[in-house]
This record gives C-alpha cells, structure tokens and sequence, in this order.
C-alpha cells in the first residue's frame, strides 16, 4: 500500500475513512500535488474492501477538488487541491517572471489620486449593493458592447463572480462545461464546489462547434466561455465563430451561460458575446487587468433570475462590496485620461504579444497568441521546458494545470516583456526543444 496512505487506513475502511485518509496525506504534503494514487483495485486489495468502496471514496475526493481522474492517467492529486494554501517557492534572483499572469504596474493608473476624491458618506446596513455612480457607468459600458442587461451586480473580482453565479444556480455532481485548456483558478473552482469540469477543445477563436455540440448533449447544467483574452492560449471569439455557437446555446436553454471577460478593455480584440442566445446568463468582468488587482472589484450583467439570487446570496456573506472601492472604480472609468490609459495598455500588449509570437515563428516554433496577456507554446514534454527555461533565468508556467485532455503546452506571460528580450526568450526556447545533435567521429 502506498506509504503515505496506509498510516492513515485502517483494514476494512468504508469510503468515506479512505476519502479522510487521502485529505489527510495530501494536507500533510505526503501525497504531492500531481502525485498518482493507487487504482482502484489495488487499493481495494490492500484495503480488504470491494472495489465500488474505493469507487465511492474516489468520487467523493472529486467532488471535493481533491484529486482528478483523467483517461490514460488514472487518479492524481490534483494540482491545486483546496485545502491548505501553501505559497509557491521563491524564484532565483535575476530570474524573469513570465509564469505570475500579472499586468504590467507600469501600465495601471495611479489609485491614489482618485481614492483621495472619494465621497466619505458613510453606506449603512439596508443600502443598496452597487453604488449608483458605478452602476451607471457599468450600464453605459455594456450597452455600447450590445450587452443587454436589466441591472449589474458587484463581486470581489471574477472569480468571485464566477462562484456566487454558479452557486446560483447548481449543485454539487453538476456537469460545467469548461473551455480546455482553460484558467486553473475556474477548474479549481469547479472542482471545489463540488461540480464536474467537461472539457471543451477550443482554438484560436473559442470553443470549437462540434465539441461544444458533444458536451451540451452530456446534461451540463452551465457552460464557462472566455469571450476574449483566454487563459491561457489567447483565444478570442470571432464573429464568425459566435454565430456558430448561438445556435447551440438558445438549443439549451436550461444551460446557465456564464463569460468570463476577464481582462475587458485590454484584451486587445473587441467583445463578441454570446449572452443574446441565453435564456439564463452571467458576464463578469473582472477590473483586475485594467485597473488594478488590489481594486478587488469585478461587474456582473445577467438576467433578472441569476442577479437576484447572486445578489440575494451575497447578502447573506459579505453583504456588498466596498462602496469605496465602487466610487473608486466609478471614478477611474470616467476619467479621460484612465480612457486614455487603457488604450495605450491595450496598443502595449498587443505589441508585446505579437512580438514573441513573431520571435518565435522565425525560428520555426508555433504559438497561439490572438489576444490577452499570454501565449500559449505546444510542446512535447511541459517539465524539460519549464526547467531548462528557468536555468536560463526565465519563469514560465507549465501547462498542465490548465488542461483535462488537450496536449501539452508551456504559459508565457507578455504583460512585461519588451521586444528585445522577447528575442533572447525565443533564442532560449529553440535551443530547448530542438538542441544540437553531438558529432559523432568517423570510426
């Protein structure tokens, strides 16, 4: 029996002892995230139980985003499994952060001023949840983008959103349909809440029809697309591509929508939605990008149904998000020059972004790179790459966190990266995957 689960186990151990036992190990760091656990046969031989006991514990630890189970791979640790937060280990010093998934600071306003101009009036119990001033500026915002929505909510940041929209309407078991690859912070949190991720293969500009197709027809409950700036390839919808997948959205209309725009006016593409073909929908826009992450202020259009009950939900936990931080946000989307701001972050990244993907296809390497702040390099193996990378002082991120069955893949962020040392990324890169045959003499 595996070391680190037999201390725990005990002969005989129902389901839910064997489901205890690995939370257990995988909190003590005796089990490692990515680390495989035993099938379920061996383990019921070594337990002394049937094999549909292991069964059951095993679909309990996915219920609760402890491990993951994937065709070829058998059952792992999940990458990120929700218990103990550990913080990732330092970088060497001099080492180029490309794997963080941060905005350039240089190219997010100064909150300062505009945190200063804040009204103080104080907002009491029984006030409304989404500050008037930014309420209307959200409204104008969406309609000019053909988002039609009867009111706006506010979330601490998208994934917040994300949770609060799901929890609105699904429970644990639940199938999601999940772009793959996909952000690891919405497979983490499907997975904690106790939901299934289905994945959905998606290119260059979103999720592609067919797979869409075949994934609707499991019994989803809701569908997550990234309309732009995917995490982590770049993908973006076309119109072209829109119009193919409304169809398939208004045929299911007891499927909840929900959009992740994450990244907004700095995608770098404009919004192509899908919400008009949704009977129950969600788009959350994270100002986290654009504005700043420490301004923790996200807006959420959707129906009258799914707004009511995330906005009934809240109140019963934090309540409302700060009516500082709202008045703030308002603020910075009003400001000319923050409008001006974001225009020449937007014009940054995308020369960031295509300077990499350029660097990269001169030396004959593919990437996807169409909008956002990452681009997305296939590769034959993740861990040789991101290691031999971060020998030449450069942090990128492996690709196995975002993906359920797509290949693999390294995550390079462009946020900070200049044209110049876009070139030298390349050059290392290249020599990685296509190294120097040795010469061999002539015997």
């Amino acid at each position: 029996m595996s070391t680190a689960l037999a201390q725990y186990l005990d002969e005989g151990a129902g389901a839910s002892g064997i489901r205890s036992a690995v939370e257990l190990a995988v909190e003590r760091g005796e089990l490692a995230p990515g680390q495989a656990l035993p099938s379920v046969r061996e383990l019921a031989r070594e337990v002394g139980v049937s094999p549909a006991t292991v069964a059951a514990a095993f679909g309990q630890l996915r219920q609760r985003g402890i491990v993951v189970t994937r065709p070829r791979s058998g059952t792992r640790v999940s990458r990120r499994p929700p218990l103990v937060t550990r913080p990732e280990a330092a970088l060497p010093d001099g080492t180029i952060d490309l794997a963080s998934g941060n905005p350039d600071p240089a190219l997010l306003p100064d909150l300062g001023p505009f945190l200063a101009g804040v009204s103080g009036e104080p907002v009491l119990y029984g006030a409304q949840g989404v500050d008037p001033s930014l309420r209307e500026r959200a409204d104008v915002m969406f309609r000019a983008e053909g988002v039609s929505t009867p009111g706006v909510a506010v979330t601490s940041g998208a994934l917040d959103g994300l949770e609060r929209v799901l929890g609105a309407w699904l429970r644990p078991g639940d199938r999601v349909l999940v772009e793959d690859p996909g952000y690891t912070g919405t497979l983490d949190l499907v997975r904690a809440m106790g939901l299934v991720p289905v994945g959905v293969d998606v290119d260059e500009r979103g999720p592609l029809p067919d797979a869409l197709a075949a994934g609707l027809l499991q019994g989803p409950r809701a569908v997550v697309v990234t309309p732009r700036a995917h995490n982590p390839t770049g993908a973006a919808l076309s119109p072209a591509r829109a119009a193919d997948l409304a169809p398939l959205i208004a045929a299911h209309p007891g499927v909840l929508l929900v959009e992740d725009d994450h990244a907004g006016p700095v995608a770098g593409v404009e919004l192509c939605t899908l919400t008009r073909s949704a009977r129950r929908w969600a788009l959350v826009r994270s100002l986290s990008k654009s504005l700043g992450p420490d301004l923790r202020v996200a807006l959420v259009a959707g129906d009258e149904a799914t707004l009511g009950r995330l906005e009934g939900r809240q109140r019963l936990g934090p309540g409302w998000v700060s009516h500082v931080l709202q008045r703030t946000a308002a603020a910075l989307l009003g400001d000319v020059n923050v409008t001006a701001q974001l225009e020449r972050a937007r014009a940054v990244y995308t020369d960031r972004r295509g300077g990499l993907r350029d660097a990269l296809a001169e030396r004959g390497i593919a990437a996807r790179a169409r909008s956002g702040l990452n681009v997305w390099v296939p590769v034959a193996e993740e861990e040789p790459v991101v290691r031999g990378l971060l020998g030449s002082g450069w942090a990128v991120r492996g690709g196995e966190p975002y993906r359920l069955a797509s290949p693999p893949a390294v995550r390079v962020t462009i946020s900070t990266l200049r044209p110049e040392t876009a070139n030298r990324l390349a050059i290392d890169l290249a020599a990685l995957l296509r190294p120097r045959r040795r010469r061999t003499n002539p015997t």
